[in-house]
């Protein structure tokens, strides 16, 4: 099935909806990092900044202190490894713009990588914001761990279910990371963040997995609206909500993409 000959109404109005989604956690994600801006201002300064304590009063709040330290360089590896998936988000969407079938192709199917593109710009920079803030670096490279296996993938893509696939991959990565994020950073603000970013992830591997469903089955002019029940897979009726509870069993590791 060729790009000329794929009926996306579907898609456009599944593209329009990730945008709006996206609107709103845009607007929780900014409310998150000026909350998060306020309240580190007004915590007091770090017990390990030069001249501040000394003697037996460094050791005592250091030993009061130390899980608190922890936490909170674990909270900037969070952000840093969320950053790294993002970075890694936008070089594979940047490269299937530039392949001949989506550059060339039906111009739905490209506004929706390209729009998506934008959309893991954004989250990186508000990971990478809240990082700087938090006292860490911000992190420009891609995700280690992801970056080898897309390398791996990207000279054996041959068409959209490839570039859809590969897509999928990382989508459900970034999801199922951002879920558990929000029970592993230890402050509040940060769970509100990881929390408005990770149903935009989830959505775009829902849109993916449906136009997936349909490639597979070679059923690709039915991506339209409304749809022709009779002619559509068993599977277009769940192969976007696969999951009850969002899984985070392949969530990356707080520490997989931090800056070293």
């Amino acid at each position: 099935m060729t790009g000329d000959s794929l009926d996306t109404r579907l898609l456009a109005e599944l593209t329009e909806q990730s945008e709006d989604l996206h609107s709103d956690a845009s607007r929780l994600t900014r409310a998150s990092l000026e909350e998060f801006e306020e309240t580190r201002s007004e915590r007091p300064r770090r017990w390990w900044r030069p001249g501040l304590l000394g003697g037996a009063a460094a050791g005592a709040v250091l030993l009061g202190s130390g899980r608190a330290a922890a936490a909170n360089a674990d909270d900037v590896m969070a952000l840093q490894t969320a950053a790294s998936i993002e970075n890694l988000a936008v070089n594979v969407y940047t490269t299937a713009a530039g392949l001949d079938f989506v550059k060339n192709g039906n111009p739905v199917v490209k506004t929706f990588v390209e729009r998506t593109t934008a959309q893991h710009k954004a989250h990186g920079q508000a990971f990478n914001a809240a990082a700087v803030k938090a006292g860490g670096k911000a992190q420009t490279q891609p995700d280690p761990k992801y970056a080898a296996i897309v390398q791996q993938a990207l000279p054996t893509i041959k068409g959209p279910a490839d570039v859809v696939k590969l897509a999928i991959t990382l989508e459900d990565v970034a999801a199922q990371t951002y879920t558990k994020n929000v029970t592993q950073v230890s402050d509040p603000v940060l769970r509100q963040l990881f929390g408005s970013v990770a149903p935009v992830e989830a959505q775009h591997k829902a849109v993916l997995l449906s136009v997936q469903a349909l490639l597979a089955a070679n059923l690709a002019d039915q991506i339209t609206l409304p749809p022709n029940a009779a002619a559509l897979p068993a599977a277009a009726g769940s192969a976007g909500i696969p999951d009850t509870f969002y899984p985070t069993a392949n969530a990356s590791p707080i520490s997989e993409g931090a800056v070293q």
